[in-house]
């Protein structure tokens, strides 16, 4: 009877201490300050080694951009620059209008187009003529002193003879167009193209900006 007795307790025991370790908390792993300090320094020599990519990076951007500088165009020398259809309807299209908006940056109501239009020998001093489109227009000898040109599409024209003295002609295009014995004395001209112009051999740029 002793020895069945001590039998139980000592299962008892037994049974009690695997209920204790079982429900016992699992302890977190820890690693050896030496090993988070290692990690630690890893991530900082990336975070400055992505850092001085970025400068890098940013240093050949500008230094392209300094040496390479993208062109800097006319407003009519878009290459895929599409025009509307003339308006053969409209009778009163071929003739001078001065903006009545009193700016150069070619800001009109609807669109100035002198598209094929014959006005050799025009009077148009001190007209504000800004965002003018001509192509295939013939203003030979006309007079254009003290007029606006800004951001003029003037492409394949006829300006032989045509006198733009003191004239603001800036973010033109002349693109094929006409300019023998044309006068620009003292003209504004800054980034107006001349590409592919016949110039002849008495185009007048004196004094010009």
């Amino acid at each position: 009877m002793v020895a069945s007795t001590r039998r139980i307790t000592y299962l008892l025991l037994a049974v009690s201490a695997s209920s204790i370790s079982a429900f016992a908390p699992i302890s977190p792993t820890v690693r050896p300050v030496t090993q988070l300090a290692a990690i630690n320094k890893k991530n900082d020599n990336n975070s400055m080694m992505s850092q001085f990519a970025n400068v890098a990076s940013l240093s050949i951007l500008a230094t392209t951009l300094l040496f390479n500088p993208l062109p800097s165009h006319a407003d009519g020398q878009t290459k895929e620059f599409k025009l509307p259809p003339i308006d053969q309807s409209d009778k009163s299209r071929c003739v001078l209008n001065s903006s009545k908006m009193g700016q150069a940056n070619a800001a009109r109501d609807k669109l100035y187009d002198l598209r094929e239009c014959k006005l050799s020998g025009v009077k148009g001093a001190e007209f504000d003529l800004s965002g003018v489109i001509m192509t295939d227009t013939d203003v030979t000898n006309a007079n254009f002193r003290d007029a606006q040109f800004s951001k003029g599409y003037l492409r394949n024209s006829n300006f032989d003879g045509a006198d733009f003295t003191n004239a603001i002609v800036d973010r033109a295009s002349f693109k094929g167009s006409s300019l023998r014995g044309t006068i620009f004395q003292n003209a504004v001209l800054t980034a107006t193209s001349f590409d592919g112009a016949d110039v002849g051999k008495f185009l007048t740029l004196k004094d010009c900006v």
